[in-house]
């Protein structure tokens, strides 16, 4: 395939990302953030926020398996993962995550459990997507790694 088709694919996959709402502006300034030195500085951002999320989707899941259901560590919990969400501009995260913690300050344990099986699916199609992207970037030349968010 021409390097040429080949980016404009990666802009077109990019484009869809925001299209569909996945993603915000905060993603095009950590690409802004990228150079000549680090190249691949967005997708080590993805790989490390993956990572640290995973834990905080496993603290997330814990709390809501306690009984009586703690609220206010779910909502502190539930908001350094919207923080996390934010800075690489995972929007649909985001989104969930600001519900989330609605239904926490409401006290609503049927919405909290509702609203992070949505969180999660929104974090899952993110993550394959991403692992997509980055993947068709490497393809054509625009990213030397080969690692993927774990």
């Amino acid at each position: 395939m021409e390097r040429g088709q080949s980016r404009r694919q990666v802009t077109a996959m990019k484009q869809s990302l925001f299209d569909q709402g996945y993603l915000d502006e905060q993603f095009i300034q950590l690409e802004e953030l990228s150079d000549d030195a680090n190249p691949n500085f967005v997708e080590e951002i993805v790989i490390l926020y993956y990572r640290d999320s995973s834990r905080l989707v496993s603290s997330i899941e814990q709390t809501l398996e306690r009984s009586p259901l703690d609220f206010n560590k779910l909502d502190s919990i539930m908001h350094q993962f919207k923080g996390s969400s934010s800075s690489i501009g995972a929007k649909k995260v985001k989104a969930e995550c600001t519900l989330l913690g609605e239904y926490c300050r409401a006290r609503n344990a049927e919405g909290c459990m509702r609203s992070f099986q949505q969180l999660k699916r929104e974090y899952s199609v993110l993550k394959k997507k991403l692992e997509a992207y980055f993947q068709l970037a490497r393809q054509a030349g625009q990213l030397e790694s080969a690692r993927c968010p774990k």
